[in-house]
């Protein structure tokens, strides 16, 4: 008789419950990251059900609310931010804006992430020509400028969606890269991978059962830092112009024209430029939480942190 057939059935839903529980006390030790992850919660939620709510009051233009000051109620709380120079309610449009800054900076991580971790698993684990070949290649784009790289390219593209998530995944694929081949250089020298390899496993199996799970908690964390990063990249190539066109919206493109405006509507420039410094703050914040509750060696000090509260 096996050991599962004696447990109840129940009993491993009980045991992801309890580390869901474990993982959000100690989320709540870290109140700047539980913060954090609240309003990245947030942003989210705008992201996705934003533009259903509010798509039709981010592009209603009413001229006799141009440029209108913030916190004033009297034309309804949408404008409880102000409005821009055609009248449209500060608040809608940035809720809006959500999906694209958020979709071009989700789809460029992902991309390069996977991208990057596919190449570094390859040339930490293969053999040192090939090895050379794929660390030869992330050379060539590191060379150049990744801000620059991007203006080039997008300036002979048309600057839509697809590019920009493109063009921001391109340029960071090497960080994943050489993160990835240096983990993988490490681990497999471990006595865990060389008992795999005695007892007959393939390579593949060795590097995605046994190497990738080693390597993925720092890719997440890399990753969340990543996020922050290109969302500030695409915030600036829409502020020179580049970016996202209209009538399609982002906080940069937002932030890029209200610039003029800044002497006699400050707000227009100021609140979605708010929205981008708390995301990449709040960011900034949960990647070092992941990086501290993702190790063993140093989650101690949120738990012990626990107890003291407790």
């Amino acid at each position: 008789m096996t050991m599962s057939s004696i447990l109840p059935s129940t009993q491993i839903p009980a045991k992801q419950r309890g580390k869901a529980h474990v993982l959000i006390g100690m989320l709540w030790r870290d109140k700047f990251a539980f913060f954090a992850t609240v309003f990245l919660i947030l942003a989210v939620l705008c992201a996705i059900f934003g533009p259903m709510l509010l798509g039709e009051a981010a592009v209603a233009q009413n001229l006799r609310a141009r440029n209108l000051a913030p916190f004033s109620l009297d034309r309804g709380w949408l404008f409880l931010l102000g409005a821009d120079a055609l009248g449209r309610p500060l608040l809608a449009r940035i809720v809006v804006a959500a999906q694209n800054t958020l979709m071009i900076a989700a789809g460029a991580v992902v991309c390069s992430g996977v991208a990057g971790a596919l190449l570094g698993l390859v040339a930490g684990y293969s053999s040192d020509r090939v090895s050379n070949v794929i660390m030869r290649l992330a050379d060539v784009i590191m060379s150049f400028p990744s801000l620059l790289l991007a203006v080039i390219v997008l300036y002979m593209l048309a600057p839509s969606v697809g590019n920009i998530v493109i063009v921001l995944a391109v340029t960071r694929i090497p960080v994943y890269l050489r993160t990835t081949r240096a983990e993988v250089l490490e681990i497999r020298q471990r006595m865990f991978v060389q008992a795999a390899k005695v007892m007959g496993a393939s390579s593949l199996r060795i590097v995605f059962r046994h190497i990738l799970p080693m390597v993925v908690p720092t890719l997440v964390t890399i990753a969340t830092l990543d996020f922050a990063f290109v969302m500030l990249a695409e915030s600036s190539l829409s502020f020179l112009g580049i970016g996202i066109q209209p009538p399609e919206v982002t906080w940069g493109l937002m932030v890029a024209q209200g610039k003029q405006y800044l002497t006699n509507a400050w707000w227009l420039a100021f609140w979605p430029g708010l929205a981008i410094i708390l995301t990449t703050l709040s960011l900034n914040l949960l990647s070092n939480w992941t990086r501290v509750a993702l190790d063993p060696a140093q989650r101690w000090r949120l738990e012990i942190g626990g107890r003291k509260n407790g």
